[in-house]
């Protein structure tokens, strides 16, 4: 990763452009850094994630801390994440790369080894 992130599960979403960051005021980042949240600050987060070929290519997103003020399933968790307009997206997806051939088809055998 380019810059610290705070790690998040995306597949605990309440809404379509929520994902829930925390059950605490504070979190530890992927540089071991502790984050103390605040309504409204700028957060970048993750997720472990692979390509086709198994190569760890994370998910990533940025978005504003808000307190959770959803009940049921998400109650345990004291803030979420408003994500951006960019979305959720693969790490890979930040960094220049050449566009396949015309006539490219993924398949394993393409995979480095």
């Amino acid at each position: 990763m380019n810059e610290p992130r705070i790690y998040v599960d995306f597949n605990e979403m309440p809404t379509a452009n929520e994902v829930l960051l925390s059950k605490f005021d504070t979190k530890v980042d992927s540089s071991g850094k502790a984050i103390y949240f605040v309504e409204g600050m700028r957060v970048s987060v993750y997720m472990d994630d692979e390509d086709k070929c198994g190569s760890p290519d994370n998910l990533i997103a940025e978005g504003i801390a808000r307190r959770n003020h959803y009940g049921g399933w998400t109650a345990a968790a004291r803030w979420v994440v408003v994500i951006s307009e960019r979305g959720i997206r693969h790490e890979s997806e930040e960094r220049p790369h050449e566009p396949p051939e015309d006539n490219y088809q993924y398949s394993p055998a393409n995979c480095p080894r």
